[in-house]
């Protein structure tokens, strides 16, 4: 009996013994996948966090479109408002180029630097300046549309009145002024084209952007203490889209015997130095220069400016020899098929990603001196 329950039993541990031995041998089963582990108090998962990431991350696409605000006059210097697309041929360089696109800019919102020579050497006409300003302000600026502000310059460029539409307080602003120091005008320029005109206060509407950069620059043109160069700040103010009006109070021009005899017509006789620091000022910018003896002869010109201002012209076109490089390229516009007819605009830019950056990057051809 007992030999017969040992052999049931060896049989038993013989059957048994390969199937223990290859459950052992065998991976245990596969535990269900936890969830992701948790994240410290206050931060996303790693899934969301790069999610978010990725929706955070900006597409930067660099497109190489130059924008040219113009006018045309005809013979009589009148404004010609009714021109189309077929009338314009552009040139950068020389080279033509595909005009993408064209508007008729009119009645746009302006935004007026006024720039007050207050240096030394104007102060027998500080109060032609005073009252050149104000008529200026009082003929062009639109309450409740157009705004400007009031740079004072010596030693150097001070603003007095920040950007308003109150014509009233632009005067008030002015009227104060008094001359004494040297003469910074490029630093004035360049300032007031980063520091007020870069970025000047945006008109309500769906085109928030579209507004007109307008410099007043009243002055004998005569620089003695700037720190940035006629260059830099030729090349702030076409980057930053603004264009230059400029006012002489030289009067050195005038011929006694002309002032005594000729009441009307042109009393100019040599322009100085400093009137062609301004003259070119103002034409590198798409602006104009004017040389009066008297206020009272500006008074047909400011109208004209605000006339000019609000109808213009608008082409944009992507240069085929474009390089990022800040070099300076050349701007034709032409009306090859109405003779007689002249384009005020200005006579280049500089090959940069951004025209609105604040930053001088030397070009290798330059703009003239």
């Amino acid at each position: 009996m007992r030999r017969t329950i040992t052999s049931i039993f060896l049989a038993a541990f013989l059957l048994l013994a390969p199937l223990t031995q290859r459950a052992q041998q065998s991976p245990p089963p596969a535990k269900p996948q936890s969830t992701a582990p948790a994240q410290p108090t206050g931060q996303a998962p790693a899934g969301a966090q790069d999610a978010t990431q990725k929706s955070e991350q900006k597409l930067t696409t660099v497109v190489n479109l130059v924008d040219v605000l113009f006018t045309v006059l005809d013979r009589r210097n009148k404004l010609v408002p009714a021109l189309e697309k077929n009338d314009f041929k552009i040139f950068d360089d020389k080279l033509p180029q595909e005009i993408r696109y064209f508007s008729k800019q009119t009645d746009l919102p302006l935004r007026i630097g006024m720039l007050l020579d207050t240096s030394n050497s104007i102060r027998d006409r500080i109060k032609f300046e005073q009252d050149a300003s104000i008529n200026f302000l009082f003929t062009v600026l639109r309450r409740n549309k157009d705004e400007a502000f009031v740079m004072t310059f010596d030693d150097e460029p001070q603003v007095i009145q920040g950007f308003t539409g109150d014509a009233g307080a632009l005067r008030d602003q002015i009227t104060k002024t008094r001359a004494g120091g040297g003469t910074a005008i490029y630093d004035a320029i360049y300032d007031a084209c980063v520091k007020e005109l870069s970025h000047p206060p945006r008109p309500p509407g769906d085109q928030p952007d579209v507004v007109r950069r307008v410099m007043i620059l009243i002055s004998d043109g005569d620089d003695n203490l700037s720190t940035h160069t006629r260059s830099e700040a030729i090349e702030m103010a076409q980057r930053t889209s603004v264009v230059i009006y400029t006012i002489s109070t030289s009067t050195q021009w005038v011929s006694l015997e002309e002032t005594d005899r000729n009441k009307t017509g042109d009393r100019k006789f040599q322009l100085t130095d400093g009137d062609k620091i301004l003259q070119q000022l103002a034409e590198e910018t798409g602006g104009r220069a004017f040389f009066p003896y008297h206020v009272d002869d500006l008074d047909q010109s400011f109208q004209d400016i605000g006339d000019e201002l609000r109808n213009q012209y608008s082409i944009a076109y992507m240069p085929t020899n474009y390089v990022v490089d800040g070099r300076y390229h050349k701007i034709r516009i032409e009306v090859p098929d109405h003779k007689g007819y002249q384009v005020r605009a200005r006579r280049g830019y500089f090959a940069i990603t951004n025209p609105n950056i604040p930053t001088i990057q030397r070009p290798s051809g330059g703009t003239p001196q």
